[in-house]
């Protein structure tokens, strides 16, 4: 079976700022890009931070407003700190938590979830900026046509990964969504059958409608008795 990379999804080309950007120029990024975030890079292009909309927005929560109200009173010393930065490098988030082209889309999409982040700056073996992957990125994969992943499914997991003969497994996917119907050698075969269509790109999720020809599950294991020497 094939599974897309981050290097399949991810941007090459990236925009960055330095850590001396200014606050404006990090904005104007954004504005003629079309874009809500960036890597902030050292001189070897190595990620260092990532600025986003929300370090820049933070600035404007800090502003005094028309009744004269004190401005940011909820702010600890850290962001207070980045909302009166004037530069990406007093802005940024850091340190940047990045990914590799290596990577499977579920394993940038768990760095994603645990570090509750929206995008991740792509780095080489060195460290240097590659490319960038965002949320929509990952997402692409459950843009993969039914029939296409039937097909893997049917050729890839069931004929060359389980060995079964055509017919034996009938398959059908809706909206991503994977049906298998029919009869397996042995019913430990069940839950790897399923485990392994999960792990098709575009599955979204499986119903096992199976049945076995052998129940090798029930396996009672007689122990020996112990036996204690007398004299």
């Amino acid at each position: 079976m094939h599974h897309r990379s981050v290097h399949d999804v991810m941007t090459q080309e990236v925009v960055t700022a330095g850590p001396d950007t200014p606050f404006k120029e990090v904005a104007a990024l954004f504005h003629r890009n079309d874009i809500t975030a960036v890597p902030v890079v050292d001189d070897r292009r190595r990620p260092i931070g990532m600025v986003s909309e929300a370090d820049l927005i933070r600035k404007e929560a800090v502003l005094p407003d028309t009744e004269g109200s004190a401005p940011g009173r909820w702010l600890d010393a850290n962001d207070r700190a980045r909302a009166e930065a004037e530069t990406a490098g007093g802005l940024m988030t850091s340190p940047a938590v990045t990914a590799r082209a290596t990577w499977s889309i579920p394993e940038a999409a768990r760095a994603m979830d645990r570090h509750h982040v929206k995008r991740l700056p792509v780095v080489d073996e060195v460290g240097r900026l590659v490319g960038i992957v965002s949320r929509r990125d990952l997402l692409q994969v459950f843009l993969r046509h039914d029939a296409a992943i039937r097909e893997e499914i049917t050729h890839d997991v069931l004929g060359q990964t389980l060995w079964l003969a055509p017919g034996d497994v009938r398959v059908t996917v809706r909206d991503g969504v994977v049906t298998l119907t029919g009869r397996l050698p042995r019913r430990s075969m069940v839950p790897i059958a399923e485990q392994l269509c999960r792990a098709v790109d575009g599955v979204v999720a499986v119903h096992p409608t199976l049945d076995w020809s052998e129940d090798d599950t029930d396996v009672r294991v007689e122990h020996p008795r112990a036996y204690h020497a007398s004299g």
